[in-house]
């Protein structure tokens, strides 16, 4: 009886996740050609179809189905094996801050490539705004967080400068709308101190109508056209436009995405996290 490739069953995820062999290939880095192959030979090896034709796609037949969790669990066994056995003997417990509003898949890179290569270290990881994570790392409660700050201190390594500014919904006008409605962080953070700042220099009468913990939930505002918001221009979209000096709004402060480490904390595995923060931000 012939024994199951490794290489086979990953085609064969890749291929049921995506729905097509076209778009599994890609996946893997493989022709469609080879896809096709390895699959072709898999069902050999089973004596049994894993995939039906579905319109431009396939579907899994029932042995498929059944050979997908399996497939899974052998891939994910020997890849943690292979990182236990690979890694370089960090261990110990890293807690980590890191900011919920700048893009899942940065983050997830970040944690992705640690862990690939630090398999004993356990991570706890904190996502939420960062306005705390300062308080955080005085008190000891997290090792290192990635946060935002108007003006980094002697001690915070800058990573990204984003500049902020006025934003509204793309079809609706603000000229005329008075009181302006407008759409603020609700912690006492430098966000929201800027944005009262800057409203405040406006000969304009304003009424904060809404307010969210997360930079996604001042997003849903402005797109919604709920109120104007001050956002970092990396977190526009085409669903909204940028209030400037003809609308007038004056120049907004650049908000700078800072590295901090507590005191207490500095060892092999803080310093391998914040390698790889600094290479995924100098993407």
């Amino acid at each position: 009886m012939e024994n199951l490739d490794s290489d086979l069953l990953r085609t064969f995820i890749a291929v049921a996740e995506a729905g097509s062999v076209t778009d599994g290939a890609e996946r893997i880095f493989r022709s469609q050609s080879a896809a096709s192959i390895q699959i072709k030979r898999l069902e050999e090896v089973l004596g049994r179809k894993v995939f039906e034709r579905h319109g431009r796609g396939v579907v899994l037949t029932e042995t498929g189905q059944r050979l997908l969790p399996v497939a899974r669990t052998v891939t994910e066994r020997l890849d943690s094996a292979l990182r236990e056995i690979a890694s370089d003997g960090l261990s110990g417990k890293l807690r980590l801050g890191l900011p919920d509003d700048h893009g899942r898949d940065k983050l997830a890179r970040i944690v992705g490539a640690f862990t690939q290569s630090h398999p004993l270290v356990e991570l706890e990881v904190t996502c939420s705004l960062s306005a705390g994570f300062p308080e955080a790392l005085a008190r000891g409660q997290l090792d290192l967080a990635v946060y935002e700050v108007e003006i980094p201190s002697a001690i915070e390594e800058l990573l990204f400068e984003d500049p902020t500014c006025w934003a509204a919904s793309a079809v609706r006008d603000f000229s005329s709308v008075e009181p302006l409605p407008v759409a603020l962080f609700d912690h006492a953070c430098w966000w929201r101190d800027a944005a009262l700042h800057s409203l405040e220099q406006m000969d304009r009468p304003y009424r904060v109508v809404y307010s969210s913990q997360s930079v996604a939930g001042v997003i849903a505002a402005v797109e919604a056209g709920v109120g104007v918001g001050l956002l970092g221009r990396s977190s526009l979209n085409d669903r909204m436009r940028v209030l400037g000096e003809a609308d007038g709004f004056g120049a907004a402060p650049v908000s700078k995405l800072v590295l901090g480490v507590s005191d207490k904390a500095r060892s092999e595995s803080v310093e391998a996290m914040m390698s790889a923060i600094r290479t995924e931000f100098r993407r």
